[in-house]
């Protein structure tokens, strides 16, 4: 799935981008209207996430735009906390409207409602459930730690994608994690203990990663 986010605070989307990202979204990012319109367009995203007030054109009127030329979701984020503007955003079109302050995990899964993306995920004989962070393999719970649940959802959701040790430690433990990379290399290697050998493909110089399909 592909996420726009808009809006003109960088360290908002520093923030934003990085939890989406750790959740396997590919996301884009804009500071103004104007640049979210055309990053909406240009690279086809499945839900655009606009604060209202930004500059060149505001949210709501990117949102209009949005609407009348597609069908994809938008949600818009506000500091504004009268019941009329949140009439006003729905009103032209708005599929949400999370107002500020607001905890980025709020809007991560408000979105992945919005995307029908919070049923879980499957591969091969793997099922998880991202709520209970539970993976369970042919229905038996793997009892997997909170890094290998990370780890798993990270490969599913970029299946068919050779993942770099820098890569995984984005996803799993998080941009600001400076420890030895190596780290990597050992978590893989107790996951294969538990969901198959075979399951975790590596790449010698690149990486790691599961085959496409398979769903």
């Amino acid at each position: 799935m592909r996420i726009l986010i808009a809006d003109d605070e960088q360290d908002m989307l520093r923030i934003l981008m990085a939890y989406f990202k750790k959740e396997g979204y590919e996301v884009f990012t804009a500071e103004n209207g104007e640049e979210a319109l055309d990053v909406f367009y240009r690279e086809k995203v499945d839900l655009a996430i606009l604060d209202w007030m930004m500059p060149k054109q505001n949210g709501i009127e990117v949102c209009r735009e949005i609407k009348a030329r597609s069908d994809k979701k938008v949600l818009i984020l506000t500091a504004k906390s009268e019941e009329e503007d949140e009439l006003k955003a729905l009103s032209i079109g708005a599929d949400e409207y999370i107002r500020k302050p607001f905890h980025p995990k709020i809007l991560v899964l408000r979105a992945k409602k919005l995307l029908g993306d919070e049923k879980g995920l499957r591969y091969q004989s793997l099922r998880i459930d991202p709520e209970g962070n539970k993976v369970y393999k042919d229905g038996v719970d793997l009892q997997l730690t909170k890094t290998e649940f990370d780890l798993v959802r990270s490969f599913v959701r970029h299946k068919g994608q050779i993942l770099s040790r820098q890569q995984l430690l984005d996803l799993v433990w998080g941009l600001d994690y400076f420890g030895d990379a190596r780290t990597v290399d050992t978590h893989v290697r107790r996951l294969r203990e538990k969901v198959g050998e075979d399951m975790i493909k590596t790449h010698r110089g690149l990486g790691y990663s599961v085959e496409a399909g398979d769903e």
